[in-house]
């Protein structure tokens, strides 16, 4: 059974910001319905108040759908929902003067009912201009939206029977809190932009260093292989020729391309064998810089030196990978890296916090290929959300030691980092 609040630990950063979102411009049709709602009871007859509350709810609910849609168009989803976005402007528009109108000429008590009347008016043009913003395509047309409110508002007021000093106070009311409300939308929408531009750029920024570390192998092939091929190329050729004419030295030329085809494999092998195996204090150092650069506080401690070379590479591959998970999942503010090198096994553990749901990163591919690396060196690997912290999610990669060669510096190191 999943924990409460599971399925929002389960979201990514962007997925967060945009339900926030949804939420914080939705709840413009609550304020609409809890608070406006209840006003006109008691200034009108009761079933004339109901008729202005199921009003308010239409208009609520209208609101809400409109947002939610302007909210996928500018995430790409759908296309701008126009004829929405006006037919709503113009329910704003009716509403808010058929309450006015209604307000000012069937109150109960005359001077509460005006002022209930420029509240009920003020909110309602208030809560559309929060809502309609959000499927305005730019900041002029929201401008233009709050100040023809604002006008509409004051030509509306002196015909419902308001005089032009009222009337201009209820403009310049309308303007102040339309532009409010506008703002507060706008800007909510620029900042759920600018989250998932910021998550595509960090996505972006690693597939980068994926095909960067793709063409230095391919700069690497290419510098051992290039002469090489060219010269097995230009001797095929000669040894051919030398054939065709019945010459012995052709068998030499074949026996040097055997031999420089030899050696091409052998150098492929240290090529690819330099590629596959990992530095320990290179990874730990370049997994800390990366962190640090995405905005992860990342601690390193431990010895890294002084351990045998297979071990060396397959606990680099540990932290490559670590590292990969830590900025592709979850919601990572901290990263603590640590390694604990032992009379017969050293332990590399990997912790970050904001972890996804259990479960979700513990049976991945990358981790399987872990497991199958440190195999190779007898080592094991467990990776999983920690059952006891809230969010946390921990790799711990242990090697033996046993029949290895070890610096001499492990006695020394392995004091420090178990005291």
């Amino acid at each position: 059974m999943r924990r409460p609040g599971a399925w929002w630990r389960g979201k990514s950063t962007p997925a967060k910001v945009e339900t926030y979102t949804r939420w914080s411009l939705q709840s413009f049709g609550l304020v609409e319905i809890f608070w406006l709602g209840p006003l006109a009871f008691g200034e009108v007859p009761a079933a004339l108040a109901w008729t202005l509350l199921l009003a308010l709810c239409a208009h609520a609910v209208l609101g809400a759908v409109t947002t939610s849609k302007a909210l996928d168009w500018t995430r790409g989803r759908r296309e701008q929902p126009v004829r929405l976005v006006i037919a709503y402007g113009v329910a704003t528009a009716v509403i808010s003067v058929g309450t006015l109108g209604v307000m000012l000429r069937v109150p109960a008590d005359e001077e509460a009912g005006t002022r209930t009347a420029l509240v009920l008016f003020v909110g309602i043009l208030m809560v559309g201009a929060g809502c309609a913003t959000p499927g305005l395509r730019t900041r002029r047309r929201v401008i233009g939206a709050a100040l023809g409110a604002s006008l509409g508002a004051g030509a509306a007021s002196v015909p419902s029977g308001l005089p032009a000093p009222a009337a201009l106070i209820t403009a310049a009311t309308v303007l102040f809190t339309t532009a409010i409300f506008a703002l507060t939308a706008g800007f909510s929408v620029w900042l759920l932009n600018a989250v998932h531009e910021l998550d595509e750029a960090r996505e972006t920024r690693a597939r980068l260093a994926v095909a960067e570390e793709r063409l230095r192998f391919g700069r690497d092939l290419h510098d051992v292989m290039g002469r090489n091929l060219a010269v097995i190329a230009l001797k095929s050729e000669l040894a051919v020729q030398l054939t065709r004419r019945g010459r012995p030295e052709a068998v030499d030329q074949m026996t040097e391309v055997q031999r420089i085809a030899q050696e091409s494999q052998k150098e492929v092998r240290e090529v690819v064998r330099g590629y596959r195996e990992a530095d320990l204090s290179a990874e730990l150092a370049g997994a800390q810089g990366v962190l640090t650069a995405a905005g992860i506080s990342c601690d390193v401690a431990g010895p890294a030196a002084g351990l045998p070379g297979p071990v060396q590479s397959a606990l680099g591959w540990v932290v490559r990978e670590a590292t990969t998970n830590v900025l592709r999942h979850g919601d990572a503010r901290r990263c603590d890296i640590g390694v604990r090198v032992g009379p017969d096994a050293v332990v590399l553990s990997v912790e970050n916090d904001g972890a996804k749901a259990p479960g979700a990163l513990s049976g991945g591919s990358g981790l399987a290929g872990l497991r199958e690396r440190l195999a190779e060196v007898d080592g094991t690997l467990e990776a999983g959300v920690v059952a006891d912290a809230d969010g946390v999610f921990r790799v711990v990669a242990e090697v033996p030691l046993a029949g290895r060669t070890v610096g001499p510096r492990r006695d020394a190191a392995y004091e420090r980092s178990a005291g």
